[in-house]
């Protein structure tokens, strides 16, 4: 069991028999009573959120999970396929468990799969990834007195707002966590 006062933001829990990861931790003490815990927690299982408030003392079953280091290999439409990089294993990962993630992976790149009792249940990625761009829309020559974005697509069909100054065959970028253009690469 674990407190609720150590969830912080990244830890995987279970309640109910669901298991649980943290997305926001909120600690509040008012000026009387017990603190209260509120968190933001997504279900591993089936992707949904949930919003749960803990009073102080309560506890929380922990879980213990794997890690392994994995290569992305490739995917055939519903499946994304991994190489376990220490026993070269290839663990296959449905669509839905990547989700919104499936824009930043590229052929070769490495990535950490959360295991709980041999079942993928989670995929951590680097903090930023560099992408080609394939296609950019034109620049417009003397619009550049303003922080000027245009969106382009790269190698990976992911769309992204970038400076004006960006062309296509660039490299950039991108922070995995929100999407956004960090640099030119």
């Amino acid at each position: 069991m674990i407190d609720v006062n150590d969830l912080r933001k990244g830890v995987t829990f279970e309640l109910d028999g669901t298991l649980f990861k943290v997305i926001e931790y909120a600690h509040h003490k008012p000026g009387r009573g017990n603190a209260v815990i509120r968190i933001k927690a997504r279900n591993l299982r089936t992707g949904t959120t949930l919003e749960k408030t803990f009073q102080s003392g309560d506890r929380v079953q922990d879980v213990r999970l794997d890690f392994h280091n994995v290569q992305y290999l490739y995917t055939d439409g519903e499946l994304y396929h991994f190489m376990d990089n220490e026993t070269f294993d290839q663990p296959a990962v449905k669509s839905d468990l990547v989700g919104g993630y499936a824009g930043y992976l590229r052929e070769g790149m490495e990535v950490k799969l959360t295991f709980y009792d041999g079942e993928p249940i989670d995929i951590e990625l680097p903090t930023s990834v560099d992408l080609k761009v394939i296609s950019a829309e034109a620049s417009v020559r003397g619009d550049t007195a303003t922080g000027v974005v245009k969106k382009v697509k790269t190698e990976t069909g992911l769309e992204v707002q970038v400076p004006n100054f960006v062309n296509e065959g660039d490299t950039i970028r991108v922070d995995t966590r929100t999407g956004a253009y960090l640099t030119r690469a």
